[in-house]
């Protein structure tokens, strides 16, 4: 009886258009993506601070996510993101069934163009890396697989809001000011909103040291899905990233993402 409760209760629920979270799970999600983000491990001091949980629940928390293997401790006792986050991970990988048809695709691309090649697909406000071919030149190497970042900021987050109406973007986004990860970030919807109508009108976007300096990227879009939902992308030096070579650039990313769309398409992938 208690089961058939709850199904129905969550079924109420999402009639109504609003998920009442779970408060436990909610903190533990929250609190595993915070380690998983830091640059370095965090002590429990400054976990409390940045989420400003209690003191009490957050220690149980950590307790039992270091129990668990899905956080870890170092030797002065701060909390890094442990191996069983790593095999979610790969999970996730393993059993997409787009990222099978993925690595040849994007292994041809860096071969043609000698850039690193990315595939990445939008996350809410964000774009998370699934797949990265890197350039011989390690210098080039601008992402990794697993990196999130905001989807105004790169190229391949660009190329897939071009895919949405100027009102589903400011609804996925906001109207900014939006976070400046470099002097040459976008700074608000309204240049957003003119960038997206010249991808729109060209096909592919292009981002010129928005989120990493000295570097610069174009992608395309995966047209699989509509809207879309995935993106491919190569990033260069900007010393390099002349009007021919985008233009070269360009045309392997095009060839390779709709090489990609009719595989998906064929095993019935949508």
């Amino acid at each position: 009886m208690a089961s058939t409760e709850v199904q129905a209760d969550s079924r109420a629920e999402a009639a109504g258009g609003e998920v009442k979270l779970v408060k436990s799970a909610e903190r533990t999600i929250a609190i595993l993506e915070l380690v998983a983000g830091a640059p370095q491990p965090l002590t429990a001091a400054e976990i409390f601070k940045l989420t400003g949980y209690p003191r009490s629940s957050l220690h149980w928390l950590l307790l039992t996510l270091l129990e668990l293997n899905w956080v870890e401790q170092t030797p002065e006792g701060a909390y890094r993101i442990g191996t069983h986050a790593l095999l979610c991970g790969t999970a996730y990988l393993d059993r997409d069934p787009v990222m099978e048809h993925v690595s040849g695709i994007l292994e041809k691309v860096r071969n043609a163009t000698t850039f690193t090649t990315h595939f990445a697909r939008l996350d809410r406000s964000d774009v998370i890396y699934l797949a990265t071919r890197q350039a011989v030149d390690r210098r080039r190497l601008s992402s990794r697989v697993g990196r999130k970042l905001p989807a105004q900021v790169t190229a391949l987050g660009k190329a897939i809001l071009s895919e949405y109406t100027d009102n589903e973007v400011r609804q996925r986004l906001g109207p900014g000011p939006y976070a400046q990860l470099t002097p040459n970030t976008v700074a608000d919807f309204d240049a957003l909103q003119a960038e997206l109508a010249e991808f729109r009108r060209t096909g592919y976007a292009v981002e010129w040291e928005q989120n990493t300096v000295g570097l610069c990227c174009v992608s395309v879009v995966v047209p699989y899905r509509i809207p879309g939902t995935d993106a491919m992308s190569c990033s260069m030096p900007v010393e390099l990233a002349t009007e021919e070579t985008l233009a070269e650039t360009v045309a392997a990313l095009q060839s390779a993402a709709a090489e990609l769309a009719r595989t998906l398409r064929a095993a019935g992938i949508r």
